[in-house]
């Protein structure tokens, strides 16, 4: 009898996978590693955050677009990540119950699409000031960002909160899973509406910005062969009035060059930017979304660590979001400095 027991016993330790088994040396690792990346992805993003509302002349477009990626990141590490700690350490069983369960699952598909949606808009207010510099004033800027915030949030919230009205099943208390609802209906728009229209999107945007780039710099070495067809003119004319017509015509092409040279850096600086930033987000999300609609509509198996390493790799798009937008802004480098030296 005695034997009987003890076997059931082991039969339910192994049935819900060995919950008692001892931490080993790579899982400490990696939890410590995971830790040390909800920190850091709060910490920037609260920095960002702090510095646009402490300095006044961040508060305007673009920096509201910042402000909006900034809080979506900030929510990601603070409501998001933590939870899914708990749940990779748990060995993906849910044991916080229903409520919870849903609680985490809408944050983290709300936080997680609207930071996705907020580097689409700004991509696409870049492309726009890039290519439309003179009829994208600070006023239609600032109209155009605010509408591009309000949608951000909406969609990421139409998105999040379907499950919760009936579209396909987020928790399983009898499995212990607690998951995004793998209803296919739901699977198709969701991640559609969360990854593929805003990765169509942002192609698109920096496909057009290497264009205006290309056009430019063809522009550029096309005006640059006319002057030296007017070398004899302005030898000749230099010898009627010297001091006039040298000096005029220095001037003007002195300012002219100086000008295109300062913008053609700052498009240069939104263009890299954007660059870096769009081929990080399609590299962090992409295996994440392949996965997720993949797996539902061919009932395919993939193993719980990839699943776990996609997961993380996503999550981790918040974390280099601030660090690659503040890289290419001098004014947030010096809003950082001025920040510790006064604290200190």
């Amino acid at each position: 009898m005695g034997d009987v027991s003890q076997n059931s016993t082991f039969n339910q330790s192994s049935e819900y996978g060995n919950v008692y088994r001892p931490q080993t040396v790579f899982s400490v690792l990696t939890f410590t590693l995971l830790a040390m990346l909800v920190v850091a992805t709060l910490f920037w993003n609260m920095l960002v955050l702090v510095t646009i509302l402490r300095v006044r002349t961040f508060h305007r477009v673009p920096h509201n677009l910042v402000a909006s990626m900034a809080t979506s990141d900030v929510m990601v590490a603070a409501l998001v990540m933590p939870l899914s700690l708990v749940h990779e350490l748990n060995d993906h069983r849910w044991k916080l119950g229903r409520v919870l369960c849903q609680v985490w699952i809408s944050f983290d598909v709300l936080c997680c699409t609207a930071s996705i949606w907020n580097v689409t808009a700004i991509a696409l207010d870049r492309y726009w000031s890039i290519t439309r510099h003179l009829e994208y004033t600070l006023k239609t800027r600032k109209k155009i960002s605010n509408v591009m915030i309000g949608l951000t949030w909406l969609l990421s919230s139409v998105i999040s909160l379907s499950p919760l009205f009936g579209w396909g099943e987020t928790y399983s208390q009898q499995n212990m899973e607690c998951q995004v609802s793998q209803d296919p209906s739901y699977t198709i728009f969701s991640t559609f509406g969360a990854f593929y229209l805003p990765l169509c999107v942002v192609l698109f945007v920096y496909w057009k910005i290497y264009k205006a780039a290309k056009f430019r710099i063809g522009s550029k070495k096309t005006n640059t062969i006319a002057p030296v067809a007017e070398a004899g003119e302005e030898r000749e004319a230099s010898r009627q009035q010297p001091q006039m017509v040298f000096t005029v015509r220095h001037a003007t092409v002195t300012f002219q060059t100086d000008s295109e040279t300062w913008r053609e850096q700052k498009e240069k600086r939104a263009a890299l930017m954007v660059g870096i930033l769009i081929g990080v987000f399609v590299l962090c999300w992409i295996p994440f979304f392949l996965t997720e609609l993949i797996t539902p509509l061919c009932s395919c198996h993939v193993p719980p660590i990839w699943k776990s390493v996609f997961l993380w790799l996503g999550y981790s798009n918040s974390f280099f979001n601030p660090l690659i937008y503040t890289a290419f802004n001098k004014n947030y480098n010096n809003a950082f400095r001025n920040l510790f030296s006064r604290q200190r």
